[in-house]
């Protein structure tokens, strides 16, 4: 998983099937347990049932791809680069580790959203619009999730910073707040989490790795166009992507 590919439960990213990986490095996969090579174990009537997270998370994500903006705006702009998605192939609920809410599968091209972990919807919104992210990133700018830690450190600070994970609401109820240049503190703070999640790296290493990129990351507000900080900002955002298409349309 490329992690942040992982959203420290806030969350992560997969990576290439086990049996590919570098002995010693599982890339985050053991935060999936479903995204595993052995055998999964078959499920109870109960565990399939209406009644179960999956349901629910099927439902949230639904809702989630219809009424985001962050999410509309993502899903044409990766249209729009030739990587349609489609809700039934490149999205999967599952089971995951206690510390990671969601991940991007480079190896699959899917999106894992972390049922047993996400219980609001706007969690949801928030997962799907950072993984989303990733994906983007992913199908634009050929990253190399496995072997260069920068450029993994760069899908990571631009998913903290895109995805509302830092904004003001957010980081007050998590009781962090009153910073000067506190969602710059944030991003790099989130990206360094998402990194140690899915990577067996020094913390000196993800550090060293996001402030390597990070005014160039940080910067970088595509497809947005600007960074935004609240549900409000995405619509605008979402209205002038929508513009800027069909002025180009037009020529």
């Amino acid at each position: 998983m490329s992690a942040r590919g992982t959203e420290p439960m806030d969350r992560s990213e997969p990576r290439p099937p086990p049996q590919e990986v570098a002995e010693g490095e599982d890339f985050g996969y053991r935060l999936f347990p479903e995204r595993r090579s052995e055998a999964k174990p078959q499920r109870s009537f109960l565990a399939t049932s209406l009644l179960t997270f999956n349901n629910k998370c099927q439902v949230m994500l639904k809702i989630a791809l219809n009424t985001s903006p962050y999410a509309q705006l993502l899903l044409d702009a990766m249209k729009q680069s030739g990587c349609t998605v489609y809700n039934d192939r490149h999205f999967a609920c599952e089971d995951c580790d206690k510390c990671v809410s969601g991940g991007f599968d480079s190896a699959t091209s899917q999106i894992v959203l972390c049922q047993n972990n996400i219980h609001q919807q706007s969690h949801m919104n928030r997962v799907v619009t950072h993984e989303l992210i990733h994906a983007f990133d992913h199908c634009r700018a050929h990253v190399d999730w496995f072997s260069n830690v920068k450029h993994l450190a760069c899908s990571e600070i631009r998913a903290a910073n895109l995805s509302g994970d830092c904004s003001l609401i957010n980081e007050m109820t998590r009781f962090k707040f009153g910073l000067k240049q506190h969602h710059q503190t944030c991003v790099r703070d989130r990206a360094i989490r998402s990194i140690l999640a899915v990577r067996k790296v020094s913390k000196e290493t993800a550090e060293k790795a996001v402030d390597g990129v990070f005014d160039s990351c940080f910067n970088d507000h595509e497809p947005f166009g600007r960074v935004p900080h609240s549900k409000s900002d995405a619509k605008y955002a979402y209205r002038n992507f929508q513009n800027r298409d069909r002025y180009y349309a037009n020529l």
